[in-house]
């Protein structure tokens, strides 16, 4: 247990893969149970995860959807481990994630929402790097590298020192590391921060291949306008609660607005429009 308390968001990230990816019938890759979380005592008490619910399926791209402070990141620091529930469950692909993190750490990708530091490394040398730690032969690293430098348009940035590259390739490069050699979960909290419109909707094409590959993918946003093109499944966080969730779809024929941004604000409240712009 203490292991999970002192865990970094680098350990998730260079963790090897156990397996690799099956591509056979859907199946839960993340089933969070009446997961709670609170942070600090007495009056000052924020109760950041109130009793949440979710499952993620392979092949399935699910949007943890809410405003700055709605309990998004918390969630997904307690799914990696690098968070203890004050109760619940969260099973990784069959493992206990609260019991055995460093085992769940071997499951899952992930993109954080601060990017990790690659200083002496080009955006090709921290991809590779990352695939063959995750288990890829130095060949398979390279050839994948390739493919999502050229998939994301990264190619002209793809050999040049980290330091002299801008925060949206910044972006980009963390994201192809968590694509490189993906676990069956692969999370990624904000992945489009900082990425200019044209690279986004790459972004979004290439986690689309993530989850047709057979990965579950687990995509925290407040954007509202991207997700409801690409994501199979909404869940809308405030106040550390589930308000609803369902297909884009289903929650714009089931709730007031033509929009899914429109029944984001409805539901979640006027101070959810500032995030939803």
């Amino acid at each position: 247990m203490n292991s999970t308390a002192t865990a970094t968001r680098q350990d998730v990230l260079t963790t090897p893969a156990s397996a690799p990816i099956s591509t056979t019938a859907h199946r839960d890759v993340l089933a969070v149970h009446q997961l709670c979380k609170r942070f600090g005592t007495g009056e000052t008490a924020v109760q950041a995860n109130d009793h949440i619910d979710l499952t993620v399926r392979s092949g399935e791209i699910v949007c943890l959807l809410g405003h700055n402070g709605a309990g998004k990141s918390t969630l997904v620091n307690q799914v990696v481990g690098l968070t203890l529930p004050d109760s619940g469950t969260v099973n990784l692909s069959g493992v206990d994630a609260v019991a055995d993190p460093a085992t769940a750490r071997t499951l899952a990708s992930v993109q954080a929402q601060s990017n990790v530091p690659i200083t002496g490394l080009t955006p090709r040398q921290a991809i590779e790097l990352v695939g063959r730690i995750r288990g890829l032969p130095k060949k398979a690293a390279q050839t994948r590298a390739a493919e999502l430098l050229t998939n994301l348009d990264l190619t002209a940035w793809a050999d040049k020192s980290s330091e002299k590259v801008s925060g949206g390739v910044a972006r980009l490069t963390a994201f192809a590391m968590a694509a490189v050699a993906p676990g069956t979960l692969v999370v990624l909290d904000e992945p489009t921060n900082d990425v200019d419109p044209v690279r986004r909707r790459l972004l979004w094409q290439e986690m689309r291949r993530v989850a047709d590959s057979g990965a579950g993918v687990l995509v925290v946003t407040h954007n509202v306008h991207e997700a409801e093109k690409v994501v199979d499944y909404v869940v809308l966080l405030d106040e550390g609660r589930v308000v609803t969730r369902g297909t884009p779809t289903d929650l714009v024929t089931n709730n007031p607005g033509e929009t899914l941004e429109d029944v984001y604000i409805t539901l979640v409240g006027e101070q959810a429009s500032a995030s939803a712009e």
